[in-house]
Formats: C-alpha cells, sequence, structure tokens
C-alpha cells in the first residue's frame, strides 16, 4: 500500500470511530434526556471533519501536473494541514471563552451513572484514536495526520479535564472547572500555532533535513572524478516530490562525454535512492593549464585565509577576458555582503592587478 492510500485509510479510521462515538452518545443522549450528551455527539461529529478534510486534500495531492501546475499538486497537503491546524485553533480559542466564563460563573456538575460511563469511553477511544493517528501521521510524515491526532488527544484532555474538576468539585466542593479548562484551551492554542509551522515552513521553503543533505554529498562524493560537491539547493513540491541543483568540482582535463556520462549517473543514483529529480552543474579544477593552475591556488588561498568565510567554489579564469571570477560564501557574521565583497575584491586585485575581479557572495541553503 502506498503512502496516500495509507493517509486515506488512517483518516476512514478516524471518521468511523467518531462517527460510531456520536451514534452512541446521540441515542443515549436521546434515551436520557440529555442535552449536553447530544451535543457531545455533535462535537465528535465536528472531529470526523478534519478526518473527512485529510482525505479530500491526499486525493487533490495525487492529481498529475498540467499547464498550470508543472510540480504537481503535493503542496496541497500542507494546506490541508493548515486547514486542520485553525480548527484545533478555533477549538481552543472557544473553549478558552468557556472556560473564562465558568472563572467568573462557576456551575455545580450534574453526572449520572450513565454520563460518566461515556465520558470514559469517549476518553479512552479518543486517546487510542488519537496516538494511533499521530504514529501513523509522523511514520507518513503527514502534517495533515498529526494535526487530526493531536486534535482527538486534545479532545481527550478536555473531556478528562472537565471530569476531574468534576470529581474535585463534587468531593472537596471546590471549583477548578474555569483554571483547568483556561490552562488546557491556553495548550491547545500553543499546540495549534506549533501544527501551523510546520505546513507554512514548508510552502515558504523549510531548510531540507541536514541528514539527507549529509547523504547525498556522500553518495556524490563517491562518484570516480568527483573533487567536491556544492551549492546543494532542494525544493520541496509535496512529501513525494523533491527537485533540485548541486555543483561538483571536476578536472578540467575531462572530455564533454566524461563529464556528461558521470552527471548522468549522479542524477540516475539521487533519483533512484532518494526519488529527487537533481540537475548537476560543474565547477573546473584548473589541472591543464599552469598560468590558470597558479592563479587558482593563489586566489583561493588568499580568500580561504579569511574566517569569516566558510566556502570558496566555483573559480574561473577568463584568459580571453583578461577576468577572474570566484564565488564565496561567508558566515552569519557578515551583515554588509556589499561591502564584504568589495573587500575581497580589492584583496584579490592587489594580487592580480591587470585583472577584472569578480567576486560573488553566495549562500548556503542547506546548512
Amino acid at each position: 500500500m502506498d503512502r496516500s492510500s495509507q493517509i486515506i485509510r488512517t483518516s476512514w479510521i478516524g471518521i468511523g470511530a467518531n462517527v460510531l462515538l456520536a451514534f452512541f452518545k446521540a441515542l443515549v443522549g436521546t434515551l436520557a434526556s440529555s442535552i449536553a450528551i447530544v451535543m457531545d455527539a455533535v462535537n465528535n461529529l465536528s472531529d470526523a471533519l478534519s478526518s473527512v478534510i485529510t482525505i479530500v486534500g491526499t486525493k487533490l495531492s495525487k492529481r498529475p501536473a498540467d499547464r498550470q501546475h508543472p510540480f504537481g499538486h503535493g503542496r496541497i497537503e500542507y494546506l490541508t494541514a493548515i486547514i486542520i491546524a485553525v480548527i484545533v485553533l478555533s477549538a481552543g480559542i472557544t473553549s478558552l471563552i468557556e472556560s473564562g466564563q465558568k472563572l467568573f460563573h462557576p456551575t455545580t456538575p450534574n453526572y449520572t451513572t450513565i454520563t460518566l460511563v461515556i465520558i470514559i469511553v469517549s476518553v479512552l477511544v479518543k486517546i487510542v484514536l488519537g496516538q494511533y493517528v499521530k504514529k501513523k501521521g509522523e511514520q507518513l510524515k503527514s502534517d495533515a495526520l498529526i494535526a487530526s491526532g493531536a486534535d482527538a488527544l486534545f479532545d481527550a484532555v478536555v473531556t478528562l479535564s472537565t471530569l476531574v474538576s468534576a470529581a474535585i468539585m463534587l468531593i472537596w466542593h471546590v471549583s477548578l472547572d474555569g483554571i483547568l479548562g483556561v490552562l488546557i484551551s491556553l495548550l491547545i492554542i500553543k499546540a495549534g500555532f506549533e501544527m501551523l509551522s510546520s505546513p507554512i515552513n514548508e510552502l515558504l521553503g523549510a531548510r531540507i533535513s541536514p541528514d539527507l543533505v549529509a547523504n547525498i554529498k556522500k553518495e556524490v562524493m563517491g562518484f570516480k572524478g568527483v573533487h567536491g560537491v556544492y551549492d546543494i539547493i532542494l525544493h520541496n513540491y509535496g512529501p513525494d516530490v523533491i527537485i533540485g541543483s548541486l555543483h561538483i568540482n571536476v578536472n578540467d582535463t575531462m572530455s564533454a562525454e566524461e563529464i556528461h556520462h558521470l552527471t548522468r549517473r549522479i542524477t540516475e543514483s539521487l533519483n533512484e535512492r532518494y526519488g529527487i529529480i537533481m540537475t548537476v552543474g560543474i565547477y573546473a579544477i584548473g589541472t591543464g593549464d599552469k598560468k590558470m593552475t597558479k592563479i587558482q591556488n593563489a586566489v583561493l588561498q588568499s580568500l580561504a585565509a579569511h574566517k569569516d568565510i566558510t566556502q570558496v567554489h566555483g573559480f574561473a579564469y577568463f584568459a580571453d577576458e583578461g577576468r577572474i571570477s570566484v564565488d564565496v560564501v561567508p558566515d552569519i557574521s557578515v551583515t554588509d555582503e556589499k561591502a564584504f565583497a568589495q573587500t575581497l575584491t580589492n584583496e584579490i586585485q592587489s594580487l592580480y592587478p591587470n585583472e577584472t575581479i569578480t567576486v560573488i557572495v553566495d549562500h548556503n541553503y542547506t546548512a
């Protein structure tokens, strides 16, 4: 079973559990003439909405690419997670308002045996359901499932806190309903914002996992002829679609055919292992031209002496233009990149006053 099918199946389990709870509560609430239990049944139906949204979002995200969306529709999953997080936030805010009112107008709970049994069963079912859905979401890397599972767990916590506060009121005649409700509501609101952060970051362009970057570098460096890996950029267009690019250092004596075969092997390997559609560019290391090699070594050695430079690459010497070009990656201590580039340009210019110097300030998007 593929990832999408597992997400949909898990969501159907959530719908089934909530619908059964709603039916059971509605039946008992009608027989017992309890409006509170009937309203709780309606709440369970609204909880099933999170699972419905997850199913719809997952199905839409699997739609193939078209002219308007050449990278597919995978990012719809992130929108789905955002919608569910907003639902959790709304529930937390509503609960906060209701709990705040109870602080000023406490009420005496009136629970029957039937009511207590329903509450206990509901809490147990919600805890099991929430843990299951959240765990599956983490396994499948689905923010929507994680949010749905958290929603069920918070619902169980809210119900359990109500039960605990009622027991304290009945035994010690101390009302903690409002206080507990406010505290738990604040926790739910906090969790709702945390749920929002992950899918929003993905849409904005979150940093790729350092482990994935390290594995890519290690694998690419394993190919014969590769002397360095730079400029790794990965774009996430959904959990199943990653498109990116990187540069490799190769000797300038390699032929076009040799370079083509090397880059082709690299792209095939990364696609097979990680599902990444990768474009591989090249930087040439001077080995054949003695003048170029001498200039390259001098420039790289000069730049490497700077503690606020983390990486130097992309060196190129254009003999016909009398121009030297190089990329530098500064650390976060460098705030004025334009001034920094000018300082480096002047430094290299003093070594080669007759050449035109181009220093490009690059960035590491995966560190």
